[in-house]
């Protein structure tokens, strides 16, 4: 529809120079005026017709680009949720928001302005010169020579603009990078006083962006001048052998005011191509970002022979000598280590940082795959289950609680589908948060900030707590999310959980913590160095006997 619109504005623009010529020949050198009259009449009632035409396509081109802008963002946001880790990892958040906002915006645009104006340029420019033709071969003869120069000269212009582009949409990411960081980091900036550092990087990386963009913008305004100059000669060339033709009487006035109209007409289009190009080397750039995400290769899917029906019933967990690294890292984290959790058994891991415990947490709901050997649940490979059923038996609670902007009901709610009221409650309560929710103005219709940036840290983390409780798994991962706890309330939280019925994995960095644990995992540089109940482990391990040590005193650590 935008389309047919905006042939019909073409029609008229294309045949209200030939009028004008009629009315010439026919009524002004003749002195009629009931020609110019109705010639004139002709060309209002026409321009009204490409009036009402371009409202229409305005319209349809609106709603064109803004339904495309819909489509491609869900898309785009379909394509992330089954990102992989390692897909994730390609791209900072702000490339990927970039892409979200600005680029798909620079491609809305585009289309918009495609069924506009870009598609009639280019038919104004083939029209007026075919148009030109009919009317006085001799005198648009001149278009032979500057038109196929000029789209030559463009051509050259779109394809060194399409790389320049590219580089300033990057400075944006980097623009945006900085931006989320900042804003992320506001109060440890103002804790450290570094915002003059930040101010310094924030100029760096602005000043980045206005010179690629100055210097990109530039070189296509540069273009319009030649395209100006080259049709301006093309109208004095025009004026001047129409002028001696019409002298010598082989041409009439209105055949040369005719083809000047057209000659003019042409060299607006022609002008407007360089903002075309600036458009279309602009929306190209975008289109290549998004093209990179919306065509990368999901690593990490169902198996083919996964079987739908399978899911998680007992909890039994089995880490079979796995090795694992992360991609581009050039040494694993984790060599050769085996375990085995029994339904209902309650583990914890201890060990330093970077020993590679949250790692082996990743495995398990296979946000990443191993490098080698397997991780098994019910005796059957990770890779054997799809991944919906797979998570759906699993609850984890990450190092660092993250909370959605919305209610406390809604935070909770979100680990499982169509939870009601009372689980929401219920799974507060065993977290150890429900009477601190009932004590806020607005109970569990509290409004959470972005990240709960309203809420204490222990807050936070028994609330991602209950989240996971809620979904009554039978694996429960906790990578240190009672870190923020008083002793008191991890030990009524750990002993609700035990109602769960189901294996409990906890990464932990205290000794009271772990010494309730029906195993300890000591690991250390990937390793699972030692393996037992709390007083074995004193007994065998010297670098438990430290840790201890560290956190109970030397009296306490060898006791036994």
């Amino acid at each position: 529809m935008a389309y047919l619109f905006m042939l019909i504005e073409l029609g008229v623009e294309l045949a209200l120079p030939l009028f004008l010529g009629l009315m010439i020949n026919d009524g002004v050198v003749n002195q009629d005026v009931s020609n110019i009259v109705m010639w004139g009449s002709l060309m209002i009632g026409l321009a009204f017709v490409a009036f009402v035409a371009g409202i229409f396509n305005s319209f349809y081109s609106s709603h064109v680009s803004f339904a495309f802008g819909y489509d491609i963002r869900q898309k785009l946001f379909e394509k992330i949720q089954v990102f992989s880790f390692k897909n994730l990892d390609q791209y900072p958040t702000s490339a990927l928001v970039t892409r979200f906002t600005n680029d798909v915006r620079q491609i809305q645009n585009t289309i918009f302005m495609g069924l506009r104006i870009m598609m009639k340029a280019p038919l104004v420019v083939a029209g007026g010169v075919t148009m030109a033709f009919f009317v006085n071969a001799r005198l648009a003869m001149v278009f032979v020579v500057t038109v196929p120069l000029l789209i030559l000269f463009l051509l050259l212009v779109l394809r060194l603009a399409g790389g320049m582009f590219s580089n300033v949409q990057k400075n944006v990411d980097r623009v945006n990078r900085v931006m989320q960081e900042n804003l992320a980091g506001m109060r440890l900036i103002k804790a450290f006083m570094r915002r003059d550092h930040e101010e310094d990087r924030f100029i760096q990386a602005n000043s980045n962006l206005a010179v690629s963009t100055r210097r990109t913008f530039r070189f296509v305004e540069s273009s319009m001048p030649v395209l100006l100059f080259v049709m301006n000669m093309s109208l004095i060339f025009i004026i001047w052998f129409g002028n001696m033709q019409a002298l010598a009487g082989t041409t009439s006035v209105g055949e040369v005011v005719t083809i000047i109209n057209y000659a003019l007409r042409v060299s607006m289009s022609i002008s407007m191509f360089s903002f075309i190009i600036m458009a279309l080397s602009r929306t190209k750039a975008s289109a290549d970002r998004m093209n990179e995400v919306m065509t990368l290769d999901i690593d990490l899917l169902d198996s083919e022979d996964a079987d739908p029906c399978q899911a998680v019933t007992q909890g039994k967990v089995e880490i079979r000598d796995v090795s694992f690294q992360y991609p581009g890292a050039e040494e694993p984290v984790l060599k050769n280590i085996s375990f085995t959790a029994e339904p209902g058994e309650k583990i914890a891991i201890i060990g330093a940082t970077g020993s590679g415990k949250t790692s082996m947490f990743q495995l398990l709901p296979r946000l990443y795959d191993t490098t080698g050997g397997d991780v098994l649940i019910d005796d059957k490979s990770v890779t054997s289950y799809k991944l919906e059923q797979l998570r759906e038996g699993i609850g984890y609670v990450p190092q660092t609680p993250l909370l959605f902007t919305g209610t406390i009901t809604d935070n909770i709610a979100w680990g499982k589908k169509h939870a009601v009221m009372e689980e929401v409650i219920q799974a507060a309560a065993d977290a150890q948060i429900h009477e601190t929710i009932v004590g806020l103005s607005n109970g569990y219709d509290t409004k959470v900030g972005q990240k709960g940036v309203n809420l204490s840290g222990g807050q936070k983390q028994r609330i991602s707590i209950a989240r996971a409780l809620i979904r009554h798994p039978k694996v429960l991962m906790l990578d240190d999310s009672t870190s923020a706890l008083d002793l008191s309330t991890e030990s009524r939280l750990l002993q609700a959980v035990k109602k769960y019925e189901c294996t409990s994995l906890i990464i932990t960095q205290k000794v009271s913590t772990a010494r309730d644990a029906d195993r300890i995992l000591l690991m250390d540089n990937g390793k699972i160095l030692a393996a037992g109940t709390h007083h074995e482990l004193l007994r065998c391990s010297e670098l438990y006997r430290k840790i201890v040590e560290s956190q109970f005193g030397k009296e306490y650590a060898y006791a036994d």
